[in-house]
C-alpha cells in the first residue's frame, strides 16, 4: 500500500511541482521542521529504556532528574517544529492553490467555443470549484504522509538498534496487512473518480435548473427538475458511500492485522525478557517505538481516501490543460483592419461532427459596408456561417478572405477587435449598465457610454431608473425586459464600433412594439459597417443588399429581395409564410 501511495503521492507532486517551485526554501524549511518532529518519536521511544531501565527498576536519582526534563523538552521540540511544519505548508498550499485555480479559469477562458459545446456548464464549473478544492485539501494529508515516512524511518532505525531479531519478526509480518489495504486503494481511486463526474453532472444539474426557472415555472416542471436532481444526487452519493465504506475499512483492518505483529513481538521479547537476554526497558521502548510504528501506517490507510480523491482531481484538471487552446491554434500574425475591406467566402465548407456537411462549397462576396441577410429554414447553416466569421470554429475547407487575405493569418484578437455580435440571446452580466455598455471598451468615457445607449434608444429607459446608469442588471439581465436588454447589447457594440456586424436573429424573441425601438436602434449600428444579419423576420431585411439563402448547408440563391423572390423556391416559401401569417 505504501508503494502504491507513494506512486499515487508522486503522481501528484509532478503535476504540482511548478506551482510549489516559487517556495522551495519555505519548503525545504518545512521539510526539515518534518524531519525534527519525525525524529521526536524515536528519542522519545528511546527515553522509555532509560526511564525504565534507570528510574524504576535501577532508582538512579540523577537520570530522575534528567529525563522528565529531557522529555519535556522533546515534546517541546516537537511541538514547536510540528506548528512551524503546519502554518508553512499551510501557507504555500493556499498560494498554490490561489496560482492553480487562476490558471485553470485562464485556460478554461481561452478554449474554444467547440469545446464548451461539447462540455457541460457544471462540468466545467466543477473543475474550477469541486476539483480543485479536492486538491488543495489534499496537501496536508500528503504532507502529514510524508511526516509519517519519515517517522517511520527514523522508529524502525530505533527498533533495529534495539534488537535486530525482534525487528525482523515485525518486518517479515508487515506484508500481511499491506496487501488487503493496496486493494482498498485502487477501489477508492475508482470511486473518487466517479463521484467527481458524478459531481460535475449535479452541478449542471443545478445551474440548468436555476438558470431556466421561468421555463421550468411556465411548463410547471418543478417535479420533473427535482427528479432530475434526485437521480443526480443519488449517483453522487452512491460513489460517496462507496468510497467512505473502503477508506473506514482500511484503518481498522490496518490495526486488527497489526495486532498479529504486536502479538507476535509480545511472545517473542516476554520471552528473551524472561530469559535475561534484554533488559525490561529495552523491550518496552522497543514496543513503543513499534507501536508508534504502527500509528503513520494508520494514518496512511486513513488518508487514502483523500490521496486517490486527489489524484483523480488533478488528473481531470491537468487532463484540461492539454485541450488546445484559440491562442495555441491561432498561427496568424498578422493585424486585421477590416474598415472599408471587401469579405469573400471561398469554397466554404464545415463540419461539426460524424462528417456531415453543416456547409458545403459555399462561395460568394461582400462588398466593404453593405449589409448581406442569411435566410433559410432551421440546421440550412445560417449561424454555422456567421460564426465562422469570428473563428468560432474554423472551416474544414475553403477560406473566407478580408482584403483578400485569409482569417486564419490574422492574429485572432486583432480579427475579433473588428467584429461586434448582437445574438438572440441578449447575454448581460450581473453588474450596472455603465459596465455591461462599457465591457467593450473598459477606458470609455461616461459621455462616451451615454451617446452608445443615446444611439441605441436606450437612454430612455435607464433614465427612469432611480440609480440611472448605475441600475444592477441581475444575473443575465433578469431586472430587464427583453427589449431592454437587447438595446444595452446594442449599445455595447456600438461602443465598441466595429468594421463588422453580426446580428444573429437579434430582434426574433422581441413583441412588436420591442421589435420596433430595437430595429431603429440597429439601423443606427448597421450605419457604415459590413453586417451580416441571420434573419428570422424576413420583414427586417427586405431592403438588405444582398440576400442569401441557405437551404440543406448549400446556397440555394443570392441577390435582392425582387430577384429571389422569383428565383428561390425556399426563399418564396418562406416570405408568403411570414407575411400571410402577418396579414
Amino acid at each position: 500500500m505504501l508503494i502504491y501511495e507513494g506512486i499515487a503521492i508522486k503522481r501528484v507532486f509532478k503535476l504540482m511541482w511548478p506551482y510549489f517551485e516559487p517556495y522551495k526554501v519555505l519548503l525545504v524549511i518545512a521539510v526539515a521542521a518534518s524531519i525534527i518532529t519525525a525524529s521526536t518519536n524515536g528519542a522519545l521511544a528511546i527515553a522509555v529504556k532509560y526511564v525504565l531501565d534507570s528510574i524504576f527498576i535501577a532508582k538512579n536519582y540523577t537520570y530522575l532528574f534528567i529525563l522528565p526534563f529531557a522529555v519535556m523538552l522533546i515534546y517541546v521540540a516537537k511541538s514547536g517544529f510540528l506548528f512551524l511544519q503546519g502554518f508553512l505548508m499551510s501557507f504555500i498550499g493556499n498560494k498554490v492553490i490561489e496560482k492553480l485555480r487562476n490558471e485553470t479559469f485562464e485556460k478554461m477562458i481561452h478554449l474554444p467555443v467547440k469545446y464548451y459545446a461539447e462540455e457541460s456548464t457544471g462540468a466545467l464549473m466543477s473543475r474550477v470549484t469541486n476539483d480543485i478544492n479536492l486538491v488543495q485539501s489534499s496537501i496536508p494529508t500528503i504532507i502529514n504522509m510524508l511526516r509519517a515516512v519519515l517517522t517511520m524511518i527514523g522508529l524502525i532505525g530505533v527498533i533495529i538498534y534495539m534488537n535486530w531479531q525482534l525487528a525482523l519478526v515485525a518486518i517479515v509480518l508487515y506484508p500481511i496487512f499491506i496487501y488487503p489495504l493496496s486493494i482498498i486503494s485502487k477501489k477508492l481511486r475508482k470511486y473518487s473518480t466517479r463521484g467527481q463526474e458524478s459531481m460535475g453532472i449535479l452541478t449542471s444539474v443545478l445551474q440548468e435548473s436555476f438558470s431556466g426557472v421561468r421555463v421550468v415555472k411556465a411548463f410547471v416542471a418543478e417535479d420533473k427538475e427535482m427528479e432530475r436532481f434526485e437521480k443526480a444526487n443519488a449517483q453522487t452519493i452512491k460513489y460517496a458511500n462507496k468510497s467512505v465504506l473502503a477508506g473506514n475499512l482500511a484503518s481498522p483492518l490496518t490495526e486488527a492485522l497489526g495486532s498479529v505483529g504486536i502479538a507476535a513481538v509480545l511472545f517473542i521479547g516476554g520471552y528473551q525478557v524472561i530469559n535475561g537476554t534484554v533488559t525490561t526497558g529495552e523491550f518496552f521502548a522497543f514496543l513503543a517505538a513499534l507501536i508508534q510504528i504502527y500509528e503513520p501506517v494508520k494514518l496512511f490507510a486513513s488518508s487514502n481516501n483523500a490521496l486517490q480523491a486527489a489524484v483523480a482531481a488533478s488528473d481531470r484538471v491537468f487532463a484540461m490543460f492539454k485541450e488546445s487552446d484559440e491562442v495555441i491554434e491561432n498561427k496568424g500574425t498578422k493585424q486585421c483592419m477590416a474598415e472599408n475591406k471587401d469579405i469573400e467566402f471561398k469554397h466554404v465548407s464545415f463540419i461539426y461532427k460524424d462528417n456531415i456537411y453543416a456547409l458545403k462549397n459555399v462561395s460568394f462576396k461582400v462588398r466593404a459596408g453593405s449589409t448581406v441577410a442569411f435566410v433559410g429554414p432551421s440546421g440550412a447553416g445560417k449561424t454555422t456561417m456567421a460564426h465562422l466569421i469570428p473563428r468560432f470554429y474554423d472551416v474544414t475547407e475553403g477560406q473566407i478572405l478580408i482584403d483578400n487575405v485569409d482569417i486564419r493569418d490574422y492574429d485572432l484578437f486583432s480579427l475579433r477587435h473588428n467584429i461586434s455580435i448582437v445574438s438572440q440571446d441578449a447575454f448581460l452580466f450581473n453588474d450596472t449598465i455603465s459596465n455591461n455598455i462599457s465591457y467593450s471598451k473598459e477606458s470609455a468615457a461616461e459621455e462616451e457610454i451615454k451617446a452608445a445607449a443615446k444611439a441605441a434608444y436606450a437612454d430612455e429607459f435607464i433614465e427612469k431608473f432611480p440609480e440611472k446608469y448605475d441600475t444592477l442588471c441581475g444575473e443575465r439581465g433578469v431586472k430587464l425586459s427583453g427589449g431592454q436588454k437587447q438595446r444595452i447589447t446594442i449599445a455595447r457594440a456600438l461602443l465598441k464600433n466595429p468594421a463588422i456586424l453580426i446580428l444573429d436573429e437579434a430582434t426574433s424573441a422581441l413583441d412588436t412594439e420591442s421589435e420596433r425601438v430595437v430595429q431603429k436602434a440597429l439601423d443606427n449600428l448597421m450605419k457604415g459597417r459590413t453586417s451580416f444579419v441571420v434573419a428570422h423576420r424576413l420583414s427586417t431585411i427586405l431592403n438588405a443588399d444582398m440576400i442569401v439563402v441557405f437551404n440543406k448547408g448549400g446556397v440555394e440563391a443570392i441577390g435582392k429581395h425582387e430577384e429571389i423572390i422569383e428565383t428561390s423556391p425556399t426563399y418564396k416559401k418562406l416570405y408568403e409564410m411570414q407575411f400571410k401569417t402577418e396579414e
